[in-house]
């Protein structure tokens, strides 16, 4: 049975983009190879950290959504603890309501970007 995750990984902040889009290439391969589907993805970038991670206090933060099979997360996470590159990670199993918020929310991403595309054009 497939459930719906989100993973949120804090990349170091070293990444130059290119590295830092190989990086969520990496992961999303990882997850297609192994029975997932992705949903969205959003990558956040460089973001104050709360509190200094391996003496740095900043980070390149990426949300990833996706549909897989449980025994999945186990592997991904051991993938994401090897990873030299990967501050911190947390996978989180949402429930129908929260899947239905993130495609709401989503619509409205994508409905405000449309709006300012059509204002510039007018103004």
């Amino acid at each position: 049975m497939m459930n719906n995750y989100e993973l949120m990984v804090i990349f170091t902040p070293i990444l130059s983009e290119e590295e830092y889009a190989a990086m969520q290439k990496k992961y999303v391969d990882f997850i297609q190879e192994n029975g997932g589907v992705i949903v969205h993805q959003e990558p956040w970038g460089l973001r104050s950290l709360a509190y200094p991670i391996q003496k740095k206090t900043t980070g390149l933060y990426w949300v990833l959504e996706y549909q897989a099979p449980s025994d999945l997360n186990a592997r991904l996470t051991v993938q994401l603890n090897r990873d030299e590159q990967v501050m911190r990670h947390m996978i989180t199993r949402l429930d129908k309501y929260a899947v239905e918020y993130n495609a709401k929310r989503r619509a409205g991403i994508q409905q405000n970007a449309i709006q300012k595309e059509f204002d510039n054009l007018n103004a």
